[in-house]
């Protein structure tokens, strides 16, 4: 396709829902000037304070930033987190009339302190356990009420080890969107790697996958990839790999069509949220053109351009558009 301008205006028709751990990314902005006199450690005068979208809610924030709707389906803990949370997707359009408060839990805070565009330090607040029953029972039904009441066009289950996509609602789950021909994209991660059996995407990073499958791969070469694609197809059935390489770029393959997609020349400042960007902007492609190739191209260029900015950060859609006109008009 080289009506770019086209595939993006589609994809303001389309409703995704995007389904798992959610988190408050807090950065604390600040200079260093001298060393502590308590301890020998940096002293860092703030200046700025900062709250974003992390987690599966920044894939929700690049499907908006890239003209789609976007609903968020999670549990976050009934604190001021949640709240500051729940205020910032409604302040960027994403629906959050399935995003559940337990008072259970605590809502996921990754608190990042930067001194000249470096992170220094990095403070976590979170719960890791999965759901309880009572939890998951009410989960389950908020994501059955969700898909038959929006019929979304494609579902992405974005899984950070948080505990809130165990194994039973991963399963129910891609068992409802298959019942309903919906498209379910997954970014896994271990613990429950195996659990994503008949999705539509799965898209793990090299590691993972060498980690899931307790494998070395010597070379990134087609013929290795292609192999791993053949065991993750063996246990998973499902119908498209897509790997991302770091600075390698991607591999994807679907039946026998295979390829691998080398990255573009970035000046890389931070590589956080970038598998966020990558995952929103191939289901969108992938929902609309159903072609795999054109979805693995594109969002090999969208990753690599989220990495020049610090930060989780969502897309420039424009930008992204100018990027796949240039690189592959």
């Amino acid at each position: 396709m080289s009506d770019f301008r086209k595939l993006f205006e589609s994809f303001a028709g389309l409703r995704v829902g995007i389904i798992g751990d959610v988190m408050l990314d807090t950065y604390m902005w600040g200079a260093v000037d001298r060393i502590s006199p308590e301890a020998p450690v940096p002293v860092v005068s703030l200046r700025k304070k900062e709250y974003r979208i992390g987690g599966a809610g920044n894939v929700a924030l690049n499907c908006r930033s890239l003209g789609s709707a976007a609903s968020i389906l999670s549990v976050t803990g009934s604190d001021p987190e949640g709240d500051e949370l729940k205020s910032l997707f409604e302040s960027h359009g994403i629906d959050t009339g399935w995003l559940l408060q337990s008072s259970g839990r605590i809502t996921t805070n990754k608190t990042r302190i930067i001194s000249r565009s470096q992170q220094m330090m990095r403070l976590d607040a979170e719960i890791t356990r999965d759901l309880s029953t009572e939890e998951e029972n009410d989960f389950l039904q908020t994501i059955a009420r969700y898909l038959d009441t929006v019929k979304p066009h494609a579902v992405i289950l974005e899984d950070y080890n948080k505990g809130v996509l165990t194994e039973k609602i991963i399963r129910q789950t891609i068992q409802w969107c298959r019942e309903r021909n919906i498209p379910v994209s997954v970014d896994p991660k271990r613990n429950n790697f195996f659990a994503y059996q008949g999705a539509s995407i799965f898209k793990p990073n090299l590691k993972e996958v060498k980690d899931a499958l307790n494998i070395t791969v010597a070379d990134i070469t087609e013929e290795n990839l292609r192999a791993i694609h053949r065991e993750l197809s063996a246990r998973l059935q499902h119908t498209v790999s897509f790997i991302t390489l770091s600075e390698k770029g991607v591999f994807y393959q679907q039946a026998e069509e295979s390829r691998i997609i080398p990255s573009h020349m970035r000046n890389i400042a931070d590589v956080s949220g970038a598998g966020d960007t990558v995952i929103a902007m191939a289901t969108l492609v992938y929902a609309v053109t159903g072609n795999v190739g054109l979805m693995a191209e594109t969002a090999n260029i969208a990753g690599g351009l989220v990495c020049e900015e610090v930060g989780t950060a969502a897309i420039n859609r424009d930008r992204l558009l100018q990027e796949c006109e240039s690189l592959l008009g």
